[in-house]
């Protein structure tokens, strides 16, 4: 049976990914990178150590790879981060999960500091202590790393008693690499088709619409997934 579930938090718990996307588009453009709006939001579910390379060659990202994350990262804090909102009946579902006796762990690649503020945004900072942020992965995803740092804040679980919620196609490839299952959602605008060939059980509009189905879904029916 399915003991814990770990979650992202970008375009799965809090509506962020548009804002990321552009975010990146403004940093890449000051250092004469003019990249599509659509080509950076494909991107987003990596964290910048995976999403740079996309963009830059080697020989710029060892020139000034670096100091734009760093840009990105002041751009988004300073102009974007305040407008993020919580998806809705995110707490309840959290709560369901919780109250079902399974642990409840976040990944994400996000900062540390980032982190707290998306738990307060989405009102799951007193539900949920067990995290694991872009500080405990050495890579972000399509890499496991940060879903191995989640796996080992749980306690008694092993990877096929946990299931990954996520909504981009980097986190179902990066929890497959450690046999974890996926469950996803289409909140972060990532096409349903291209969510299933990445590996998702299944897949829901949203959190809401998850928490509408629980005694349907793979949470609770493990036959099913």
């Amino acid at each position: 049976m399915i003991k814990a579930v770990i979650f992202d938090i970008d375009g799965t718990l809090v509506d962020s990914v548009d804002l990321h996307a552009q975010a990146w588009q403004e940093a890449l453009r000051k250092y004469g990178h003019d990249v599509g709006f659509e080509e950076v939001r494909q991107q987003i579910g990596k964290g910048g150590d995976q999403l740079i390379p996309v963009f830059l060659s080697p020989e710029q990202q060892k020139q000034y790879g670096e100091q734009l994350e760093q840009d990105r990262s002041e751009i988004w804090k300073s102009k974007y981060m305040q407008s993020v909102q919580p998806f809705p009946r995110v707490r309840e579902l959290v709560q369901r999960i919780l109250d079902d006796g399974k642990q409840v762990a976040l990944a994400s690649s996000a900062k540390a500091d980032e982190l707290e503020f998306y738990k307060r945004r989405a009102r799951i900072d007193d539900l949920v202590k067990k995290e694991t942020s872009s500080d405990d992965a050495q890579r972000s995803k399509p890499y496991p790393d940060i879903f191995q740092a989640a796996m080992a804040k749980l306690q008694g679980v092993s990877a096929s008693e946990a299931v990954v919620i996520g909504d981009s196609p980097y986190d179902a490839e990066a929890a497959g690499k450690i046999a974890i299952r996926s469950i996803g959602v289409l909140s972060g605008g990532f096409p349903e088709e291209q969510l299933r060939s990445a590996g998702y059980i299944a897949i829901y509009k949203d959190c809401a619409d998850l928490l509408a189905n629980y005694a349907q879904s793979p949470l609770k029916n493990v036959a099913g997934a």
